[in-house]
């Protein structure tokens, strides 16, 4: 028998995004820029994370630190370089887990970056509707 994933549970869409190569920024330090991946969107659930919940996602691996525990159909390039984008909320990815290896559900732990900002790209937005 096939396990489901009731997509009712999953009411956040999200935009998931990762990290292009440095760039040199011309004092010694570099930049690196946010591109969408491929599919850009994902339906998910984002909710806080307890003790209890870290313990079981983790199953006996350790976890730094995780504010959240994000859990979508399976998303094939999730990685703990990507970023999850929800509205003007960023949540830097720390864990990735595809139960059974199953390619059906990705259990995905992560921190919430206060204080960040998104880039939003509003090229799509036709000119004068936000006045």
């Amino acid at each position: 028998m096939k396990s489901q994933t009731a997509v009712g549970t999953h009411r956040h869409l999200v935009t998931v995004q990762g990290p292009t190569a440095p760039v040199a920024d011309g004092d010694g330090g570099s930049t690196v820029t946010w591109v969408n991946l491929v599919p850009p969107t994902w339906y998910c659930s984002i909710d806080p994370a307890t003790a209890r919940d870290l313990e079981r996602v983790a199953a006996g691996s350790v976890i730094s630190t995780a504010s959240h525990i994000i859990t979508g159909r399976y998303h094939p390039q999730i990685t703990v370089a990507t970023r999850i984008v929800f509205e003007t909320r960023v949540f830097e990815v720390t864990g990735v887990s595809n139960p059974e290896e199953r390619e059906i559900r990705t259990i995905v732990t992560a921190v919430e970056l206060l204080g960040t900002t998104p880039a939003v790209d509003t090229s799509w937005v036709q000119e004068g509707f936000m006045q």
